[in-house]
């Protein structure tokens, strides 16, 4: 099926419910189903081969996304936050393209003669041009949605995401029309990045009202959640943490009556973020998932009873799964294996592979990285547990090299985050002419604590064998994330390794 489908089922049962809120706009699923149809009307006629977004939350991106699925062309949504140059190699590397761009970013772009650029609200005011409004193109193996990764390592790669694999995750995590008429989703993740889009489509299958914020400050996400009775969330770690802090600095109270589910993923939570923001929220369900670009979204669940039960549990081991991502979903599979490929047991953690319809692994010039059998390496490190619960190591870029013994940095933040003045702290791998690469660690304290780098080194020693003791410690003031809260540890790295800053 194209995922314009889901569009066409949401409009045909519940055509009057509403579809999105927006600021003032208001736009019920069988008007989102007309405009995105006069998109494509729009799209055909530019004979464009990518209808590309560069924006900020906005009506334009679901009718963007649908618009391009009835038009049969691939969905591009490009990264705002990137500079003039980048931007303009992407849209290069689409061309010729149909490129919806906000207002603010309207200037980052080069004039082309083949990229046909609309203003916001000159597309989500297209005419009817009175004909036949066009019918989902059925072609399951088309491409739906073409996302570039960020690039930190060379040039960005544009993963492929065909209909057939976000149909598979839609169809195999959500229920048709599952939401009441009341519920309601907060919508605050960049709509370049595979949640954006996954809850466009999850929200639009599950038939539920869509409020977007065009970007994220603590104080105005709890005024949406008030103003608009918001019941589903989903918020990256530090999005969590900022609304934790708010309502603790403030003394409020969470008063969020109607919020019932907080969803959480793309990067680590903190045990104390999670933990925190459950005794101030007890009424709310909270999951991590975990999922990928190349995985079209969430292949993995820690749902609310897990939280519940590793919150409540006397034994260690479960109480242990609150810091993991969960199990596999039905809809796919999840093994470890070694570095040559080999299959790992219980417990014995290597690279995190996983296998299932919704999984894409596929790049543009560069073809699928799946293997014979199906199997997609994430490239993130992990092990999974005696149930099958799976906790995660970092990337396996991240591992810290030190004499030939492999160094995950994710048990060294643990154990740093368990010192009652540490805020935050990221570990990464710093250069060292004995053993090749050392051990080296930013930590953020708490406002008005204190703790010295041999006391933080004496903690790691007395968990962890002395080779993982950081060689290097400095304190500042913040980690540097990205939008969607994934610490910039190349950035780290990079700091640590010019200063060389002496334990």
């Amino acid at each position: 099926m194209n995922i314009a489908t889901i569009l066409e089922m949401a409009a045909e049962a519940f055509g009057d419910r509403t579809a999105l809120v927006s600021g003032a706009t208001r736009m019920t699923y069988a008007e989102l189903r007309i405009a995105a149809q006069r998109a494509a009307m729009a799209i055909r006629a530019s004979r464009a081969r990518y209808v590309a977004l560069l924006d900020v939350n906005s009506p334009a991106a679901p009718v963007a996304i649908f618009g391009a699925a009835y038009a049969g062309v691939p969905y591009v949504p490009l990264n705002y936050r990137l500079t003039h140059a980048e931007v303009n190699e992407l849209v290069e590397r689409i061309a010729p393209a149909y490129l919806v761009a906000g207002a603010d970013y309207r200037a980052l772009l080069q004039p082309r003669d083949d990229v046909q650029v609309v203003q916001r609200e000159a597309f989500l005011a297209l005419p009817d041009l009175g004909q036949a409004l066009p019918e989902p193109e059925e072609d399951p193996r088309a491409v739906a949605v073409q996302l570039f990764t960020s690039g930190t390592t060379g040039k960005p790669k544009a993963a492929i995401l065909r209909h057939e694999n976000l149909m598979s995750y839609i169809v195999g995590t959500v229920e048709f029309g599952a939401a009441a008429e009341d519920d309601a989703v907060l919508v605050t993740v960049p709509p370049y990045h595979i949640a954006g889009i996954s809850a466009v489509l999850s929200s639009t299958y599950a038939c539920r009202r869509m409020v977007q914020l065009d970007g994220f400050d603590a104080a105005a996400w709890l005024h949406a959640c008030r103003a608009e009775h918001v019941s589903n969330v989903f918020l990256v770690p530090t999005m969590l943490g900022r609304i934790v802090d708010h309502l603790m600095e403030r003394g409020e109270a969470a008063a969020l009556p109607a919020l019932r589910a907080v969803a959480y993923g793309g990067g680590k939570m903190p045990l104390s973020t999670i933990q925190r923001a459950m005794a101030l929220l007890p009424q709310v369900d909270f999951t991590n998932a975990y999922g990928l670009t190349e995985t079209s979204s969430t292949i993995a669940v820690l749902g609310p009873d897990d939280h519940r039960a590793a919150a409540a549990s006397e034994d260690p081991l479960v109480r242990k799964r609150l810091a993991s991502v969960g199990r596999a979903t039905g809809a796919v599979e999840i093994a470890i294996r070694d570095d040559d490929g080999k299959p790992l047991g219980t417990n014995q953690p290597g690279l995190v592979y996983v296998r299932g319809g919704q999984v894409s692994g596929e790049y543009l010039s560069l073809g699928s990285a799946l293997d014979g059998d199906g199997w997609f390496c994430t490239r993130d490190r992990g092990y999974l547990d005696e149930e099958g619960y799976l906790f995660l190591e970092g990337r396996a870029d991240d591992v810290i090299v030190r004499g030939g013994e492999n160094i995950s940095p994710g048990e060294i933040e643990e154990i740093l985050l368990g010192h009652p003045a540490v805020a935050d702290a990221a570990v990464v791998a710093v250069p060292d002419e004995q053993w090749g690469e050392g051990v080296g660690a930013v930590v953020v304290l708490k406002e008005n604590a204190r703790a010295s780098v041999a006391e933080l080194q004496d903690l790691v020693k007395q968990h962890l064998r002395s080779s993982r003791v950081p060689q290097t410690i400095v304190f500042r003031d913040a980690l540097p994330y990205n939008e969607l809260g994934k610490v910039l540890r190349r950035v780290i790295r990079q700091e640590l390794s010019a200063s060389q800053v002496p334990a």
